[in-house]
């Protein structure tokens, strides 16, 4: 029998991971990786079975923040400390340079394309503003928009069409029409929020967007008209990015800050990470 939707339980136990959990992964053997397992400035591995292990040490002076796979077994991590786009190799563990950018802030969180083309936010809390950057699949960097504000959760619709970021303390989710060559236009308010901060985001494959609520406690599921559709309650307050995996991309997963763990519930259709990965490969 099927799990219940939406009830979020613990997967991996509290503390395992430090209060700078993030930037959540699936692979295609069900393995997940968050960032900062047991210190700083590493990537944890989580098995099938929710046991946790340190995986690989990051190069020293860079940390890790948010992460994504694309369809080569390779893992992007945003690396806040570095002014990079670190590149790992997913069988072997070998970490190497991407991109590096010394005009970024501190990269955050990345979203890819079925392509592999990723996109960064970089915000610059010391002044809650904000910056939009684009990754080629050459590794070259195209600055999109500087003087947002505090960028963050950055997610690409499942169409491609779309590419959503948010602003935490502004507490706003803008859209932007994507061409074919990944160029922006068309910004609008997607939705905003009266309270509490926004971090990481997902689609799901029918184009809802999931939206981690930093310090309320909850995933916020937006339709892709921007409608809330409802809140999914977590046991910890300061959720901090999310993903999609499983053997029917049905299992999310989400980093828990306050925690230093992962949480986990089932939702009706698989994610957009899941399926994209799961296409290509």
């Amino acid at each position: 029998m099927d799990a219940p939707l939406y009830r979020s339980r613990a997967y991996t136990a509290p503390s395992g991971f430090t209060t700078s959990i993030e930037g959540p992964v699936c692979d295609r053997e069900g393995n997940l990786y968050a960032v900062n397992y047991e210190r700083r400035h590493t990537i944890g591995q989580v098995n099938p079975q929710g046991e946790s292990s340190l995986w690989i040490e990051l190069p020293e002076g860079s940390t890790g923040c948010g992460m994504r796979m694309n369809a080569q077994d390779e893992i992007f991590v945003a690396d806040h400390t570095g002014h990079n786009v670190l590149k790992v190799d997913v069988k072997t563990g070998v970490v190497s340079v991407w991109a590096h950018e010394l005009r970024m802030h501190q990269p955050n969180d990345l979203a890819i394309t079925s392509q592999g083309v990723l996109f960064a936010s970089d915000p610059n809390w010391s002044d809650s503003t904000g910056q939009l950057w684009r990754i080629d699949t050459d590794g070259n960097v195209k600055l999109l928009e500087a003087h947002m504000g505090t960028t963050n959760g950055i997610e690409v619709s499942p169409d491609e069409r779309v590419l959503y970021v948010n602003e935490t303390i502004q507490r706003t989710i803008w859209a932007y029409d994507l061409s074919t060559d990944y160029e922006i236009s068309n910004k609008r308010i997607f939705i905003q929020f009266p309270d509490y901060g926004l971090d990481g985001m997902r689609c799901d494959a029918q184009g809802n967007l999931y939206v981690t609520r930093f310090g309320k406690g909850c995933i916020a599921k937006v339709s892709s008209t921007g409608e809330l559709l409802f809140d999914i309650p977590l046991i910890g307050l300061n959720c901090t990015n999310l993903t999609f995996g499983g053997e029917d991309g049905r299992d999310c997963y989400v980093t828990i800050s306050d925690n230093g763990n992962i949480e986990h519930f089932r939702t009706e259709v698989p994610g957009r990470c899941w399926t994209m990965w799961r296409t290509d490969r």
